[in-house]
């Protein structure tokens, strides 16, 4: 922790060289720090400190300059002699994603888009501009990280829980605009840990690539898959049938409400959302089945379709119904999927129009890779798990119970 001493200095430094720009000078100088911090840890002693558990010694600076959405960084990269060289890991990590969009914006060049529009984009990023050949290098670092990434064994593990989702993405193909599905499955494993397990850009969201998603689990190693979490697509049952063919499929609860509430009125929705809330909390499963009869008893002459969902699909958002409710308000829905869609879409909004699939591969990839290494440094495992996850046969009891 800084002191108020280090503090003040830290101030002093960001007014004297920030300029117009503070914020481009404050992430500077916090970058620096860490740079400074990596390379004492790295050696083993503070610089002019003599001690036993010195690695090697400091051998000046590197300039290096990196170019971000706020601006261009001018940073001085420590160098270290007598070791292996000092890579400023921290540093590779947080502009990983910015290269993908700066590889995406570089494509949209060369694939004739509007000089124009992508100057805007990148003006957006920093005003900048790139050359081929940094897009040549960054793009085949890229594409080895990910393809690692995307290729790894999954048998270390059993994973009872698999969320998958999807969202659409606006990209060029054979000289017109499409729309490709980006489809996404994460997964839960016996650790309590959650991990991004894959992704795919294809044609459509159907039963047939959801199938080639599931089939490339299956080749790496996944199992002990329970449950499938996702919204009311069919492709994505029917596949999930096939290839986990002893999981539940868990219906989004999110979904399944949003879609509901679509086909009553305005005035209505809160009163109809509050009663399907309070049946679905119900822990006796038949009374909990009942009462939403009910429900749609009493709506069905004002909305016979709705009325009709819920006797259709209220159960299928009741896989997960038997675990504890620390376990159930985690697994009942997709939201750990859907806040990462919103990201995706927020990211490349910014581009708009891929020029290929692999433009926007890379830059997907590169973003679920990024989150990916975040869940892994959580203190806390996202779930907690026990003997009902791994032997599901006790769940069933409970709700026969």
């Amino acid at each position: 922790m800084m002191t108020r001493k280090q503090c003040a200095g830290f101030l002093e430094q960001i007014q004297e060289n920030g300029g117009s720009d503070v914020m481009l000078e404050m992430l500077r100088l916090m970058i620096q720090t860490v740079l400074e911090e990596g390379i004492t840890r790295y050696i083993g002693v503070q610089p002019y400190e003599r001690g036993v558990t010195r690695r090697g010694h400091r051998n000046g600076y590197k300039p290096r300059t990196v170019k971000t959405r706020l601006g261009e960084l001018s940073l001085s990269v420590p160098q270290a002699r007598g070791v292996e060289p000092f890579e400023p890991y921290p540093l590779v990590k947080w502009q990983r994603s910015e290269r993908a969009l700066l590889v995406a914006c570089a494509e949209m060049y060369f694939q004739g888009v509007s000089t124009r529009k992508v100057s805007r984009v990148l003006e957006e990023m920093g005003g900048f501009e790139l050359s081929a050949s940094t897009v040549s290098r960054v793009a085949t670092e890229l594409d080895e990280r990910l393809s690692e990434f995307r290729n790894r064994r999954l048998d270390g593990h059993v994973w009872p829980f698999l969320m998958v989702d999807a969202c659409y993405i606006k990209v060029r193909h054979h000289g017109s605009i499409k729309s490709r599905s980006v489809l996404v499955v994460a997964g839960i494993n016996d650790t309590g840990r959650r991990e991004l397990l894959t992704w795919r850009v294809g044609d459509v969201e159907s039963e047939a690539t959801w199938g080639e998603v599931f089939a490339e689990l299956r080749q790496r190693g996944i199992q002990g898959v329970q449950w499938v979490v996702s919204d009311g697509h069919a492709g994505i049952q029917a596949a999930a049938t096939h290839y986990f063919c002893d999981a539940a499929w868990q219906r989004c609860w999110t979904h399944f409400i949003r879609n509901l509430l679509a086909k009553v009125s305005h005035k209505d929705k809160a009163v109809l959302g509050r009663e399907l809330c309070a049946a679905r909390k119900i822990e006796d499963i038949k009374i909990c089945l009942a009462e939403a009869e009910r429900i749609a008893q009493h709506w069905e002459q004002r909305y016979e379709k709705a009325a009709k969902q819920i006797r259709e699909q209220f159960e299928q958002t009741l896989a997960v119904h038997g675990l504890a409710k620390t376990q159930r308000r985690r697994v009942y829905t997709t939201n750990m999927l859907e806040r990462i869609m919103r990201e995706i879409k927020r990211r490349t909004r910014v581009i708009g129009i891929f020029p290929n699939e692999a433009s926007c591969d890379r830059l997907v990839g590169a973003h679920l890779m990024e989150i990916d290494e975040s869940w892994q440094c959580e203190k806390a495992c996202y779930l907690t798990i026990d003997e009902t996850l791994v032997n599901p046969a006790r769940i069933q009891k409970r709700i026969v119970a």
